[in-house]
């Protein structure tokens, strides 16, 4: 299987190489990695150089910075770089993030499982971070749901899908409407990615008014959305924190923001949502 891998890159000099020298060091060969250097103002630009012009499986495509929009950002990078390939010459479309390290058999192990399971349609490792000197799973989500900096799809449920959304919630919404095309999502838990990230960061709590137009791009109705924000609430042990997440979900439906998701797609993620909850928590 042949990978077309599209890294979208702001301002990564620190991180990128350690990203593209993992991708040097795969079992497996054949892959072209395009970076898409997103309106970068640091040394960006030559880190990439230091790759296109010795390895030929790698090349860049430059952008004036996109505007920052949570979500949207690293998607319109991200589609603007597939604009410039030809999608039809490959098996396997990669989003991947510019400071991530893979493990060396990642791509190989991908292929492997795509090979295996012609069902599988999302397939993805772990992420790890690094804390007190040891690399430990990152728990910023459940283990079967493959994160936004590692997703590698089966080029067909890709196109079947119209690829990925430039909206918040981007990365769930692929998941949802996969699997309503009849696609998994599998992650493989032994592919140990790790993740750079800024010490002290923590992206697991996030402001209200994140979750509320989180909650509104995702296409969430006004009941599920209600539903979503007290469970937030519950886990920040906040009343007013629900009252802040639906203020802002109320803010995005009364200025009527564009929603990057069709109608129907809309209903099929309030539907998977709902049979979610009844599973979950109705226990139906």
């Amino acid at each position: 299987m042949r990978f077309l891998i599209i890294i979208p890159a702001h301002n990564e000099e620190n991180n990128l190489s350690f990203t593209l020298d993992s991708l040097q060091r795969q079992s497996f060969k054949d892959f072209k990695t395009v970076i898409v250097n997103d309106g970068s103002t640091d040394n960006t630009a030559e880190v990439i150089r230091k790759y296109t012009d010795l390895d030929v499986r790698f090349e860049t495509v430059n952008l004036q910075k996109s505007l920052h929009q949570p979500g949207s950002k690293v998607v319109h990078a991200f589609n603007k770089g597939l604009e410039t390939q030809d999608v039809d010459a490959f098996d396997v479309i990669c989003k991947f993030d510019s400071d991530v390290i893979f493990p060396e058999n990642y791509l190989e192990k991908i292929g492997a499982t795509f090979k295996k399971h012609p069902d599988y349609g999302l397939v993805g490792g772990l992420l790890y971070i690094e804390k007190n000197g040891d690399w430990v799973y990152e728990g910023n989500s459940n283990k079967h749901h493959v994160r936004g900096p590692v997703k590698a799809y089966r080029k067909e449920s890709f196109m079947q899908m119209n690829g990925i959304r430039e909206t918040l919630g981007w990365d769930n919404i692929d998941a949802i409407l996969l699997q309503n095309l009849g696609w998994k999502e599998v992650v493989i838990p032994e592919l140990h990615v790790r993740l750079i990230k800024v010490k002290g960061a923590d992206y697991t709590i996030k402001p209200a008014e994140y979750y509320g137009k989180y909650f509104y791009f995702l296409g969430l109705n006004r009941f599920l959305a209600y539903v979503a924000s007290c469970k937030e609430a519950v886990k920040s042990k906040s009343i007013s924190f629900f009252f802040k997440i639906i203020g802002s979900y109320e803010n995005c439906r009364n200025r009527k923001l564009e929603l990057k998701i069709s109608e129907n797609e809309r209903e099929i993620i309030n539907r998977q949502r709902w049979e979610m909850l009844k599973r979950k928590w109705l226990k139906m």
